[in-house]
């Protein structure tokens, strides 16, 4: 039996000693594919393609990770170009020598003379549908690995994927390729995610807006800043009962007190001239719908009207906004209230302690400011 029964492999000890050995194997390899097949001129260069387990089969001595590596090696010295994707990712490995194409005119019109007859090798994988049964090729799933890509990921993309492809019965050149595309940008999104939840918090009892949120209000939308810091007990005690988590509190107060100071603005009741509380008054319908935004409800606000009245009609002091007055009472109140339900959680956590609630009287809280006058 011959120790020779296959065609040899020819090396120039020129281009070994050049290149390097293994790469001037390869090179010379794909030198005799292209002299097999026509190429397909793209961007100055003739491009072929070889089916990648043909190549693997004229050298059985490597692996596909071999391949790559030597491929990868010879594009890194300047000699070889190669496809998009690398050896053993799609079905062909697509190459081109790095030298610009010669045109072999024929009659000197610039046209490129006919070559020999093409081969198998050269040709491009047909296009197909997706199998039910498909599966990545293991060279696939181990280049997502390269990436950093977790095999539990990977693997919980195929079924999604398979169904979604075999159902739309579009044909592909490689689907390889498609998967690896897909889930490379499937696992940048979902680092995006990972980045974004790190960086999430719950709503706590003492979070206060930065300053930069104050900034844009006052300066920017031209808030009133005692409007601004009645406004922060609603929103932590309506944030606090979701327990929701979130990367944007500062963005979403600002985007809740411009809601809120638009409908106070535009659908409140000024007058011009002060006077004091009558006996019937009631607040307007559009100071409720200045409450819902600060999710306080209807029958809270209706609760301390009668309170509020008796103060104020005995106090005997005109005001130019009585609306104004008894919006700013119902949100100190709301306020108040989440105090008192932290303050009794903190008792309940801490056995035989007293807590003192109530640090401010009723005359404090309605004789405070008026913010909006």
């Amino acid at each position: 039996m011959s120790l020779l029964p296959e065609r040899p492999l020819l090396l120039s000890p020129q281009l070994a000693a050049t290149l390097g050995l293994e790469e001037a194997l390869l090179y010379q390899l794909l030198a005799d594919l292209q002299s097999l097949g026509r190429g397909e001129r793209h961007g100055g260069f003739l491009w072929f393609g070889v089916e990648c387990r043909q190549m693997q089969a004229l050298l059985p001595f490597w692996t596909a990770q071999d391949i790559r590596r030597i491929s990868h090696s010879l594009r890194d010295k300047g000699v070889l170009l190669v496809g998009d994707l690398p050896f053993g990712i799609d079905d062909e490995f697509r190459f081109a020598f790095n030298e610009k194409a010669a045109m072999e005119s024929a009659g000197g019109d610039g046209r490129e003379a006919p070559r020999a007859s093409p081969s198998r090798v050269a040709e491009r994988t047909p296009a197909r549908t997706l199998a039910a049964d498909w599966a990545p090729a293991p060279d696939v799933v181990a280049q997502l690995g390269q990436y950093g890509i977790p095999a539990d990921f990977v693997d919980g993309q195929i079924a999604e994927f398979i169904t979604y492809w075999h159902e739309r019965r579009e044909p592909r050149h490689s689907w390889n390729a498609k998967f690896l595309k897909q889930t490379l940008r499937l696992w940048r999104e979902e680092e995006v995610r990972s980045a974004q939840r790190g960086r999430e918090i719950v709503m706590t009892a003492d979070w206060q807006p930065s300053a930069e949120a104050v900034r844009i209000l006052t300066e920017q939308t031209g808030i009133n800043i005692n409007f601004i810091e009645d406004a922060v007990p609603e929103f932590i005690l309506y944030w606090r009962e979701r327990g929701e988590r979130r990367s944007t509190w500062n963005s979403d107060f600002v985007r809740h007190v411009k809601r809120q100071w638009a409908r106070f603005t535009l659908s409140l009741e000024h007058d011009s001239e002060p006077r004091p509380l009558i006996r019937d008054w009631q607040p307007s319908d559009d100071l409720f719908e200045v409450l819902k935004l600060a999710n306080i409800p209807r029958d809270f606000a209706a609760a301390e009207l009668p309170a509020f009245l008796l103060f104020w009609r005995e106090n005997g002091q005109a005001s130019s906004s009585w609306n104004t007055k008894f919006l700013q009472h119902v949100k100190r109140q709301w306020a108040r209230r989440a105090t008192e339900r932290d303050s009794d959680h903190e008792r309940q956590q801490r056995p035989g302690a007293t807590v003192n609630t109530r640090h401010r009287s009723l005359v404090d809280d309605l004789t405070d400011r008026s913010w909006a006058g």
